[in-house]
């Protein structure tokens, strides 16, 4: 599989190359276009992407591919690279992009209005485009609201064999330790780490919608996911990913406290690109009102200002406290929080 997965990779790789190549118009100028290497689905960004076209007029070229080998491809493309910028998830693979050289720095007074400060690197290297929260699902035919409280909780020996929730392996789950690592400290966290772990309902497996068809189908009482996904279920064209969502209840921890864990999804200009002013004419349009409302409608995730409108999915499960931490604090404790979770068996 990773050797098919590989060879995917090359052959994307190599038709954008091509897309990208400086073909000159009769004036001897490079068409206007922007190449984007993405960790996030095609069908997700589609429409972000077409209703930027439309717009500009600017066409988009787009590789996705998951996990970390559209970074490792940039790293090794160097100069040569079609890349003109990079999407992805989690602020913590954001930073690890700009500590390995990938990315340049971008002063553009727009995005600086539209984007705010917690929201982006101090010296431009890479801007978050939306926010997604992370809270605990629970089942309420099983579970009652008032039972539940904080991620801390979740550690508490009445859970037993009642917690869904994927690897450790995953980037969220990375940066949800991370954050527990940065208000709780190591020894806190370790050990809360290692009482979550023998509350599992099962060894960790898929991804975050199937923790929430394994909590509704009575695998598990609880589950932790990104809201984005359950709110994707409930108008899924698969019925039974509908009725498992109607079975399936938010709850927004830590709220008398710091608040709910919250990540971000983000772009950076590449270091060597070739088409630079399309790539910041992108940014700038996926931070305007028009983009963050796509993002809260058709993605439904959470806008980066409060002026933006959640979905109204989003909004039937209630505004939430966030955890302001500093998103760098994601990227800071991320080797000690893999490191934490390999220690306690959370594989």
């Amino acid at each position: 599989m990773i050797k098919n997965q590989s060879q995917s990779i090359v052959a994307a790789l190599g038709v954008l190359a091509l897309l990208a190549s400086p073909e000159a118009t009769a004036q001897g100028q490079p068409r206007d276009v922007v190449n984007i290497y993405s960790y996030r689905e095609e069908t997700l960004m589609r429409p972000l992407l077409d209703a930027f076209s439309a717009e500009t007029g600017i066409r988009v070229n787009l590789v996705t591919v998951k996990e970390d080998a559209l970074l490792e491809r940039l790293k090794n493309e160097g100069a040569n690279s079609p890349a003109d910028v990079l999407m992805t998830v989690d602020a913590a693979r954001l930073i690890a992009a700009r500590e390995a050289g990938v990315f340049q720095p971008v002063a553009s007074e727009r995005i600086t209005q539209l984007i705010p400060a917690q929201f982006r690197d101090p010296e431009g290297h890479w801007f978050a485009l939306s926010v997604r929260a992370r809270p605990i699902l629970y089942a309420p035919a099983r579970v009652r609201a008032s039972e539940l409280s904080s991620y801390e909780a979740l550690a508490d020996a009445r859970w037993k064999g009642r917690i869904c929730i994927r690897s450790s392996s995953n980037a969220y789950n990375q940066s949800l330790i991370a954050s527990l690592i940065a208000h709780n400290g190591t020894d806190k966290t370790e050990a809360w780490a290692k009482g979550l772990v023998a509350n599992f309902a099962r060894t960790p497996k898929g991804g975050d919608r199937d923790q929430i068809l394994a909590l509704a189908a009575g695998e598990c009482d609880i589950a932790v996911a990104n809201t984005y996904y359950l709110a994707g279920m409930t108008k899924s064209v698969d019925p039974a990913q509908r009725a498992a969502a109607e079975k399936v209840a938010v709850f927004w921890p830590n709220q008398d406290g710091r608040g709910a864990h919250v990540n971000v999804s983000g772009i950076g200009v590449a270091k060597h690109a070739q088409h630079r002013a399309a790539a910041i004419k992108l940014i700038e349009f996926l931070a305007s009102d028009a983009a963050q409302k796509i993002y809260a409608e058709r993605i439904e995730e959470y806008g980066m200002r409060p002026t933006i409108e959640p979905s109204p999915t989003l909004a039937s499960w209630g505004s939430f406290k966030a955890d302001r931490l500093p998103l760098a604090s994601l990227a800071r404790f991320n080797a000690e929080a893999v490191k934490l979770a390999d220690r306690v068996g959370w594989r």
